[in-house]
């Protein structure tokens, strides 16, 4: 199913300088914030239902003033600078200092020993996948980095719990960072490297 190629991992993205990790934290965190949902929501004093009345007159009761029930300082009121439900969580991050922090994090991970080069041919059964895993020993979240995803490896690793099947230029920091293994074909590493580093001399 697999054959291991001689394929050479390029410097200029696998063996970069990592002078330190600040550009691959805020790659990580972009990844996670762009990715998180703003649904909670809460209900100010004008749209929560009810307190039309004024609940006794102004002056002469001895009591505090008070205009409507909704007030925000009465239980059952409105909620003073709750969630909206607008608000915008995202990390923007330009597209050079993703490419450097992509760079980065496979030069930690070829480091660490957790890529491994190899041309996966499918048939679409899950139960092939599974052997190749268990032969190379590969456990733990894996990730399987192709050129061109077929229906034939998306059918054989869908059922397969912690394998991940990408594209190399759909490549990112939390993905390759969280991954205890990661397998590229060599087609994938020619397309990363051209894509990581196109427009640069």
């Amino acid at each position: 199913m697999a054959e291991t190629t001689k394929t050479t991992l390029p410097k200029t993205v696998f063996a970069v300088d990592v002078p330190n990790h600040d550009l691959l934290q805020r790659a990580y965190n972009s990844y996670l914030a762009n990715t998180r949902v703003s649904a909670p929501g809460v209900k100010t004093r004008g749209l929560v239902s009810g307190g039309g009345k004024k609940p006794w007159r102004q002056k002469g009761t001895g009591r505090a003033r008070v205009g409507s029930i909704r007030s925000p300082i009465w239980r059952g009121g409105g909620i003073t600078f709750g969630p909206t439900g607008n608000e915008n969580h995202t990390i923007k991050l330009s597209k050079t200092s993703k490419r450097v922090a992509l760079r980065q994090a496979l030069t930690l991970a070829a480091q660490a020993k957790k890529i491994t080069v190899k041309d996966i041919k499918s048939t679409g059964r899950t139960k092939e996948m599974a052997a190749f895993l268990a032969t190379n020993k590969l456990s733990g979240k894996v990730l399987l980095v192709v050129d061109e995803k077929t229906p034939e490896l998306i059918r054989a690793t869908n059922n397969l719990e912690n394998v991940l099947l990408v594209r190399g230029t759909y490549l990112s920091v939390y993905r390759i960072l969280n991954a205890d293994a990661i397998v590229m074909t060599s087609a994938a590493v020619k397309s990363v490297a051209e894509w990581l580093t196109e427009g640069e001399k």
